[in-house]
């Protein structure tokens, strides 16, 4: 009989729901007191997050350095843009393609390590590439960053769609997230994704039984990295700029606490989760006081210390507890 994971729909009811939810969003987020650009935002946290929840949620890799890579495809957008002159999708091509370059030269170095000295060299390489964002004035801008890049026109060929409103980026990001998604949710339930998983569980066996862990590490890293550089392409695309705070570590550690709060764990939608909550609770907090991260952190320990599933590890649990035999392969799994 085919496994679970061999049955997995192309779409999920769950695809569906977060398409609709933001596509509409133009019509209903300014009636709740939000504006257009947040959703541009989370979507881009959305697509940062699931990426980063394939190193992490499925091959157990923890990289506490992954914004430089964010940012890699923030700053080769830019530089397309304003040093080359290239149209949109080239521009997004060469942020992928940079970001995905800089993550396996990174992966080389550090697929052969596990555990807390594999993070360590994460945190250490992403350091790396924000000093010389920092530093590099005459490629990057220093800590001005770059400034004043223009939203190009969206050809499609058969027409073409100015992306200066917030509305248009905003439906411009969630076809980004649709087809990232897709391919994820493909990826994890593919064969490659359950040897991804059997690394998580115990690398020495899955090398033991004749899987090139190494090879699988590497590319999942490059892979991760890739969509990142999208994520950070589009974010330089919707803030017109795009600076060294983005590589930074504690913009690095905004991803893991998604991944975490979301349930990246036990749920490829817990990073979409994740991203909906940061977001907005870094908004609704921030409006009341300015320390909100300080009531974010004391949320995210005690979310960890006795839900550690995330929420979307918190939803399984009821439903488990409501529907005695649920349906594999649909909803948050």
């Amino acid at each position: 009989m085919p496994s679970a994971l061999a049955r997995a729909p192309l779409i999920t009811p769950t695809h569906v729901v977060v398409a609709l939810l933001f596509a509409t969003a133009p019509w209903w987020i300014t009636r709740i007191g939000l504006y257009p650009y947040l959703g541009v935002e989370i979507l881009v946290w959305m697509i940062f997050a699931l990426g980063y929840n394939l190193l992490l949620g499925y091959g157990g890799l923890p990289s506490f350095g992954h914004g430089a890579f964010f940012g890699v495809g923030a700053y080769a957008f830019g530089l397309a843009q304003l040093k080359l002159g290239t149209g949109l999708w080239s521009s997004l091509g060469l942020a992928i393609v940079a970001a995905a370059l800089a993550g396996a030269l990174v992966a080389a170095f550090i697929s052969h390590r596990r555990g807390i000295y594999y993070a360590l060299l994460t945190i250490a390489f992403g350091q790396v590439f924000w000093f010389v964002a920092v530093k590099w004035h005459s490629v990057t801008g220093g800590e001005d960053g770059l400034l004043n890049v223009k939203r190009p026109v969206l050809d499609l060929g058969f027409a073409a769609f100015p992306l200066a409103s917030n509305t248009a980026m905003l439906e411009f990001a969630l076809a980004a997230f649709v087809v990232v998604s897709i391919f994820l949710w493909r990826l994890v339930h593919s064969p490659y994704g359950r040897v991804l998983r059997a690394i998580k569980q115990n690398e020495t066996r899955a090398a033991f039984v004749g899987h090139p862990v190494w090879l699988y590490k590497w590319s999942a890293f490059t892979i991760s990295c890739a969509v990142a550089g999208l994520a950070g392409a589009i974010f330089c695309l919707a803030q017109q700029s795009a600076y060294p705070n983005v590589m930074s570590l504690h913009q690095s550690g905004f991803v893991v606490m998604m991944v975490l709060v979301g349930g990246g764990l036990v749920s490829f939608w817990g990073p979409v989760i994740g991203a909906i909550f940061f977001i907005l609770a870094r908004d609704l907090l921030g409006a009341y006081t300015e320390a909100w991260l300080l009531w974010y952190g004391l949320l995210f320990m005690g979310l960890v210390l006795f839900k550690p599933e995330g929420i979307a590890g918190a939803w399984q649990s009821f439903r488990a507890r409501m529907t005695p035999s649920p349906k594999e392969g649909g909803g948050l799994a």
